[in-house]
């Protein structure tokens, strides 16, 4: 491999100098495809939550707030269960 110099020379670089690609260089790097770069970072969920406006008893939203601050997550638990638990009418 040949660089340029000041002499305007190339200079002979032997490869085996070059220093190994360490995980620090690729988390650092920019990946494309193409022109396009790619985005790093959390995948895309495929079946992402959706909020909404849910009514529910004040008994009940306070028992699950009562457990702690990720009651939202529990009601969603709860639901899912519900779901695998259904009967077919």
């Amino acid at each position: 491999m040949t660089t340029d110099n000041n002499s305007g020379k190339p200079e002979w670089i032997d490869p085996d100098d070059i220093p190994e690609l360490t995980d620090a260089f690729f988390e650092a790097a920019t990946f494309r495809k193409g022109e396009k770069v790619v985005r790093r970072g959390r995948l895309v969920d495929p079946h992402p939550k959706q909020q909404v406006t849910l009514w529910l008893d004040a008994d009940i939203l306070e028992a699950f707030q009562r457990q702690g601050s990720d009651w939202e997550t529990r009601i969603n638990e709860a639901l899912k269960a519900a779901l695998s638990h259904e009967t077919v009418r």
